[in-house]
C-alpha cells in the first residue's frame, strides 16, 4: 500500500511539475523555410495564389489523395476557402482561407483545424526576384498553442517537424513551376 501511495504522489508530483514549467514555456511558434526557383517572380504567385494548386505540392494534401475536399468562392481571391477532411490523423479535418494578397509578391492565408485538435494559425507565402531569373519563394507557418498545450513545443521540435514538411512542399513546388510551360 505505501509504495501504491508513493507512486501516485510520484505521479502527482510529475504532473504539478509539468502544469508550473508550461506557465514559462512560449506558447508561439513561427517556423519559415525559402527555396528558389527558376521561373520569374509573376510565374511562381500566379501560381501559389491558387489554394487548390497546394494540392499538388503540399506534403499535408499528398499525405491522403482520399480525402474529402470542398472549395467555397474564386480560388486565388480573397475569400476563397479550401477545407478538407480526413481520416489520416496527421491531416485531420480543417479549411484554409485566403484573407490576403499582394500582386506578385505575398498571400496571406489563415488555417483553422478541427481535428485533431482545434486551433488557427497563420501561414504566408512570399515571391521575391533574386538575381535577374530567379524566384526566391518563402512559406512561413505560425500559430499559438495554449496553456497547458504549449507543453509539447518542449516535447518535439516544432521547427523541424513543420519546416522539414514546409520544404518538402517548397522542393515539390520547385519541381512543378520549373517543368511547367
Amino acid at each position: 500500500m505505501k509504495i501504491l501511495k508513493g507512486l501516485l504522489f510520484l505521479l502527482v508530483g510529475i504532473i504539478v511539475l509539468a502544469l508550473v514549467v508550461a506557465l514559462f514555456v512560449r506558447k508561439e511558434y513561427d517556423i519559415e523555410r525559402e527555396v528558389i526557383i527558376e521561373k520569374p517572380r509573376q510565374t511562381v504567385y500566379d501560381y501559389i495564389k491558387y489554394l487548390k494548386n497546394q494540392d499538388q505540392f503540399s506534403v499535408w494534401a499528398n499525405m491522403d489523395p482520399a480525402m474529402k475536399k470542398e472549395y467555397r468562392g474564386t480560388d486565388g481571391a480573397v475569400g476563397f476557402i479550401s477545407a478538407w477532411e480526413s481520416k489520416n490523423s496527421n491531416v485531420g479535418k480543417g479549411e484554409q482561407e485566403i484573407r490576403k494578397l499582394q500582386d506578385g509578391s505575398r498571400i496571406d492565408t489563415e488555417l483553422r483545424f478541427v481535428k485533431p485538435m482545434e486551433s488557427t494559425s497563420y501561414s504566408f507565402m512570399t515571391t521575391d526576384d533574386y538575381q535577374d531569373i530567379y524566384t526566391k519563394v518563402k512559406w512561413n507557418f505560425t500559430g499559438k498553442m495554449e496553456y497547458p498545450l504549449n507543453l509539447m513545443i518542449l516535447l518535439m521540435d516544432m521547427d523541424q517537424t513543420i519546416g522539414d514538411q514546409l520544404q518538402a512542399g517548397l522542393n515539390n513546388l520547385k519541381v512543378i513551376v520549373e517543368n511547367k510551360d
